[in-house]
């Protein structure tokens, strides 16, 4: 398991022995995801959803497409984001299949 995230959210996985990458914009969240995802170790990979923001496109992609790592937002330090679609709505509009 990873986590790329706020440095708050970081700090607090590897309080529990999860390795993590804080981001603080976009071009370091794209480095991160591009390291883990070239780790083959890393077979959860967790983005806080303020961090994912800053690259929604690429983030909901890998969330509907990519089998390894499994890909997984959580909420950011704030808490869940209530403007944000939930996750079958992206599958659906994504594959076109209601969940």
């Amino acid at each position: 398991m990873f986590i790329i995230g706020s440095p708050d959210a970081v700090r607090g996985f590897a309080l529990v022995g999860v390795r993590g990458e804080m981001v603080t914009n976009r071009e370091e969240l794209d480095r991160a995801i591009d390291e883990a995802l070239a780790d083959e170790s890393i077979d959860i990979l967790l983005l806080t959803e303020d961090v994912a923001g800053f690259d929604r496109e690429r983030v909901d992609n890998l969330i509907t497409r990519s089998t390894m790592p499994l890909i997984v937002e959580i909420p950011g330090p704030e808490g869940p984001d209530p403007d944000r679609p939930p996750l079958s709505d992206i599958i659906r509009r994504t594959i076109g299949v209601r969940i």
